[in-house]
């Protein structure tokens, strides 16, 4: 599907089904990662979509285009060509916080906000600039290294620990499809629409009138805490969290994450 001049691919699982899901994955991953959640929903049309940057939607040229601004435009012109006038957003990590500033800006699209393992960015401009650092080094490093060494390092940091307990075929698979990224997609994703230059949106969620459902893995201490100053900020907020999974909860743990999201809807 053509967006705004940039060739973005599109799942679209349970075609038929009358309620609307869309869900967006986090960094290194692609449409891919929301399959099971989608065989888990029959009665639920999955719309998943590989973010800028990521899966097989086109990498663009310039890094202002991979930024959160541009993003949020993308996801209003999908629903526009695909008639979606009210849905459920789902987003996973960077997924969560290009949602939320999706489900800020388009607030009447929204009939519920799911946001799993989540954030609005970070509070203050010492904190951001300190993390521009950081994500413009990770860049660098993916550019000179290649994405094979980027990979190995990535899945050994603290965040996915607990993803080594997983299956051995679950574990290839994550890593399967992170390996399908490219260094100019990771690249530019982390320096257009990384967590340092996204603006802040925690002065936001106080004007959110829609359910927002928040989900953390039990074993995520740092977004667990994040999610317990969203809630309170929060008019119409919940927050669930998951035992004995850390980040990726549905992937850590999917039969548990498709209840809890089916409950969610109904």
């Amino acid at each position: 599907m053509m967006i705004r001049g940039l060739e973005t691919h599109i799942d679209i699982w349970n075609k038929d089904a009358s309620y609307t899901l869309v869900a967006l994955h986090g960094f290194t991953g692609s449409t891919a990662t929301w399959r099971y959640l989608a065989q888990a929903l029959p009665n639920v049309r999955v719309v998943a979509i590989d973010l800028i940057g990521h899966g097989r939607t086109a990498i663009p040229v310039h890094v202002q285009r991979f930024s959160m601004e541009e993003q949020v435009q993308d996801l209003e012109e999908i629903c526009c060509q695909l008639q979606l006038e009210t849905f459920t957003l789902l987003g996973y990590s960077m997924g969560g916080r290009i949602a939320l500033s999706y489900a800020i800006s388009y607030p009447k699209r929204i009939d519920k906000l799911i946001l799993e393992s989540a954030s609005p960015g970070l509070r203050t401009v010492a904190e951001r600039a300190e993390r521009c650092q950081q994500d413009e080094a990770l860049a660098q490093k993916i550019m000179a290294n290649g994405l094979v060494a980027f990979v190995n390092a990535w899945e050994n940091i603290p965040l996915f620990a607990t993803q080594f307990r997983l299956p051995k075929n679950v574990r290839e698979a994550i890593r399967a499809e992170r390996l399908s990224q490219t260094e100019e997609g990771l690249a530019g994703s982390l320096r257009g629409s990384g967590t340092g230059v996204q603006p802040s949106n925690w002065e936001r969620l106080e004007q959110l009138a829609f359910p927002v459902l928040l989900l953390t893995g039990a074993l995520d201490k740092k977004f667990c805490k994040t999610a317990q100053e969203m809630k309170a900020l929060l008019k119409n907020g919940t927050h669930i969290t998951v035992n004995n999974v850390g980040h990726a909860i549905h992937v850590e743990n999917p039969a548990e994450f498709a209840t809890i999201v089916e409950e969610y809807l109904t």
